[in-house]
């Protein structure tokens, strides 16, 4: 693990020269080189928000330790906002945000931390706030003056071909770049136009592929309603050829922690998962190469949740800077084998048993692409398991998912 964290430390030192050259001539491709960490408002909170709570969320994204985790985005979603002035600026709302945008920035920024902001590509947000069509040079101009660091962009009430969906999403790609201030441009239009395809030439650095996740395992189908953790699990195979460095499949956000209390993430009769199942999302994301982003309340999370999002040898496999997304290379009778490869021809496997019963799952090496003699070391258990040339038996109990590194021995 430590040799991963090592390697993405020369990426980013590799950056800064660019970045000290000016805001102007920093690179676009050089934000998000690995899939950015963070937290975000809605799932738990919806329009509940505010300054206070902004700032309560970034002390304790310090105080638990989620920034040592790599954690450094606060993100505001929907209604934060207010009213346009008379030059056309979009102003937050001042019962909610009575110190202003720039004072958060501020204070998140002193933290160590980056902010993060929400508008949508038309007229209206989804949930009914002012948008950004018509707008998108006085807004990217606007944020970059506060010293926002991430902007999610959002497609409701927009048009729904997709052509057109990428104009929109350039013309606000296109005037962030111009501010100079280096932004994450997160497209969220959910998967339905298939963003992998184009999103990252409109200047998208994440996108959406799929609709907003629910606190359950199985919703049961797959509508802007009902997304849980393996319905979304299942839109991933075959996107892996689109991820890398710099672009990245969003599955949307962790739900880790909520336990059926958020304002969103409970709609349709998701009440809140296990903490195998949080754990098995948790390793999933961070096989997919997925955004990591935190949903619940950072300020009382309990000893299961912590561990969860700050795991480092998870962190790791999705943070590793060859930047590979897993793909699924087994599927039957409930049993997935999903396998991502990382730098120095180390290889990250998940295997998933959907059934309600626990199952043994013998790994092949030769099945999986592999030869030679392989360290093998569960990252949940924080332990090496065995060493072998040939194949390994596991159990993997119900909706479990067991996260392993194979790290080859040249003796």
């Amino acid at each position: 693990m430590e040799k991963r964290h090592d390697m993405k430390k020369k990426l980013i030192l590799i950056s800064i020269p660019v970045f000290l050259s000016g805001f102007a001539a920093f690179a676009q491709t050089d934000i998000a080189a690995t899939p950015p960490m963070g937290w975000m408002t809605w799932n738990m909170f919806g329009g509940d928000i505010n300054g206070f709570l902004l700032r309560e969320m970034a002390d304790a994204m310090v105080a638990s330790g989620m920034a040592d985790a790599e954690y450094e985005y606060i993100i505001i979603d929907d209604l934060w906002q207010g009213e346009r002035d008379s030059s056309g600026v979009l102003q937050p709302d001042p019962a909610k945000f009575p110190r202003g945008m720039k004072s958060l920035a501020d204070y998140v920024h002193e933290r160590g931390l980056k902010l993060g902001i929400y508008s949508d590509a038309a007229v209206h947000t989804c949930a009914g706030a002012t948008g950004s069509y018509g707008y998108e040079e006085v807004d990217a101009r606007t944020w970059a003056v506060w010293g926002i660091d991430y902007v999610k962009y959002d497609y409701c009430g927009a048009p729904a071909a997709a052509d057109l969906a990428f104009i929109r999403y350039k013309r606000m790609s296109d005037a962030l770049k111009a501010t100079g201030r280096p932004i994450l441009f997160a497209v969220c239009e959910w998967g339905v136009r298939k963003p992998w395809l184009w999103a990252a030439d409109a200047g998208g650095h994440i996108w959406r592929m799929s609709w907003d996740i629910r606190d359950t395992w199985d919703h049961g189908r797959f509508d802007a309603g009902h997304a849980g953790i393996v319905n979304i699990l299942d839109r991933m195979p075959g996107l892996e050829a689109c991820a890398g460095p710099g672009r990245w499949n969003d599955p949307d956000m962790l739900v880790a922690g909520l336990q059926g209390r958020g304002q969103s993430s409970n709609a349709n009769g998701a009440a809140g998962c296990s903490v195998t199942e949080y754990e098995a999302q948790m390793s999933l994301w961070c096989l997919l190469s997925a955004p990591l982003i935190a949903s619940c309340d950072l300020r009382n999370m309990d000893a299961d949740t912590k561990r969860i999002l700050t795991n480092p040898e998870a962190i790791a496999i999705d943070q590793d800077p060859l930047g590979r997304q897993a793909a699924r290379v087994y599927q039957a009778d409930g049993i997935e084998v999903w396998k991502k490869a990382l730098i120095d021809d180390e290889t990250a496997i998940g295997v998933l048993n959907r059934a309600d019963t626990a199952r043994e799952v013998t790994l092949s090496w030769r099945d999986l692409a592999l030869s030679g003699i392989q360290k093998i070391r569960d990252v949940w258990l924080h332990r090496r398991l065995g060493i072998t040339d040939s194949v390994y038996t596991l159990t993997v109990q119900p909706h479990q998912v067991r996260l392993l590194v194979l790290e080859p021995d040249p003796e």
